[in-house]
């Protein structure tokens, strides 16, 4: 009886230990599960044209399928990381969808190189390409959106604390 209850305290202690890093890596991890559900739907888009009706061995559908995999990924991502990941409630949408794109922008042309390089200079496979590069895009997609796109300013982070959000 007693090594059952002392079994269950450890449980509990476990899983209060769980729960204290969840609160405090929360937004990394949600990320990460937004990133990869993201990351997914992206690649299907890339995926399904690849394998369909363009050849990823040619320069100009490469980096057409970068761009098609590009916008299906921006207008999914903005609206998974504005609820999930950073909760934002800044008002003008608009405006903060243009600066995630623009952040974007930037990382889709770095995708866009790295292919080229990857697959078309190395001959680097165009499946093991798009997950070493899609990697490298998602750390800096975080980067750009934690400290540019979605930065709380101070009066936000004070009505956020007090709403224990």
């Amino acid at each position: 009886m007693y090594a059952q209850r002392q079994c269950v305290e450890k449980r509990i202690g476990m899983i209060e230990k769980i729960r204290e890093q969840y609160a405090k890596y929360e937004e990394i991890i949600v990320y990460l599960i937004v990133g990869v559900i993201n990351t997914l739907i992206s690649w299907g888009a890339w995926f399904l044209c690849a394998y369909t009706f363009l050849d990823a061995e040619i320069v100009w559908q490469n980096v057409l399928l970068s761009v098609i995999s590009w916008v299906v990924g921006v207008v999914t991502g903005y609206f998974m990381n504005r609820k999930f990941v950073f909760k934002s409630h800044e008002p003008n949408i608009w405006r903060e969808f243009l600066q995630f794109s623009g952040g974007r922008l930037s990382t889709w042309a770095l995708d866009a190189v790295m292919m080229v390089l990857m697959v078309n200079a190395l001959h680097i496979h165009e499946g093991l390409s798009r997950i070493f590069v899609s990697a490298l895009v998602m750390v800096g997609n975080y980067i750009i959106s934690k400290f540019f796109v979605f930065k709380k300013s101070e009066p936000e982070e004070e009505y956020m604390a007090e709403q224990d959000i």
